[in-house]
């Protein structure tokens, strides 16, 4: 399965509003592994750079001047054949990033795409509900390395590698990503055994308990709100 992950930094908020993208970053994903495949453009947003933006990203306005425009070949066309066929993922991605890029594409006269997406804000929420789901908190969480971001500020390449990295945590764990079997005999678990046959061996140290006071707090609440039927009360 192929999964980009992608992040976007603008001038605002709002497209309706006159913001506009200024750099487009993007991971590739296989079978939930980074493959080292990278798609970045920083873009010229064909305007001035708001005071608090420029604070968030570090790109000013005389930085993008000299940069290709969102509808340029190197940008759009090749964002858009980079992400083809792919599940896209990004954190607050329904909310933010897809509606932002498809309006920058319909405003150029092309193509909106057609991936789906996966946002990771509300995956984090869902699995962690209660618990602060930005991109630093969901490092934080994860042991995911930031110190880059801490020296640099943010970037749409690193936050989209650091997404990537939180998006494998979310899912599973890096080993989610690998796929033992795929040179394995049919009932072979690769140890001269019948994998179905073979019991699985205990941990030598349980895992340490990740689940704070406080997100078991807001789990009882909203199981509460489920009321006495809620299937994981019985």
């Amino acid at each position: 399965m192929r999964q980009v992950v992608f992040d976007l930094e603008t001038t605002g908020f709002q497209f309706s509003r006159g913001h506009r993208i200024v750099e487009i970053g993007a991971v590739e994903m296989i079978n939930g592994a980074i493959t080292g495949r990278n798609f970045h453009s920083y873009v010229n947003p064909e305007r001035d750079m708001p005071e608090d933006a420029q604070r968030v990203h570090g790109l000013s306005e005389a930085f993008l001047r000299d940069k290709p425009v969102f509808a340029n070949e190197t940008v759009a066309p090749a964002f858009s054949k980079f992400v083809e066929g792919a599940e896209l993922i990004a954190h607050n991605g329904i909310g933010f990033d897809l509606p932002f890029i498809q309006a920058e594409l319909e405003a150029a006269g092309l193509a909106r795409l057609k991936n789906e997406i996966t946002d990771t804000m509300l995956l984090a929420r869902r699995k962690y509900p209660g618990a602060p789901a930005s991109l630093d908190a969901l490092c934080s969480r994860f042991g995911v390395d930031t110190k880059e971001r801490e020296r640099d500020g943010h970037g749409a390449l690193l936050d989209s590698r650091l997404l990537a990295e939180v998006y494998i945590e979310l899912t599973g764990g890096a080993q989610a990503g690998l796929d033992f079997g795929r040179n394995a005999n049919p009932g072979d678990d690769g140890a001269g055994g019948d994998a179905s046959q073979r019991a699985p061996r205990a941990r030598p140290r349980p895992l340490s308990v990740r689940i704070t006071d406080a997100e078991k707090s807001a789990h009882e609440a909203l199981l509460d709100e489920m009321g006495d039927d809620c299937l994981w009360r019985a």
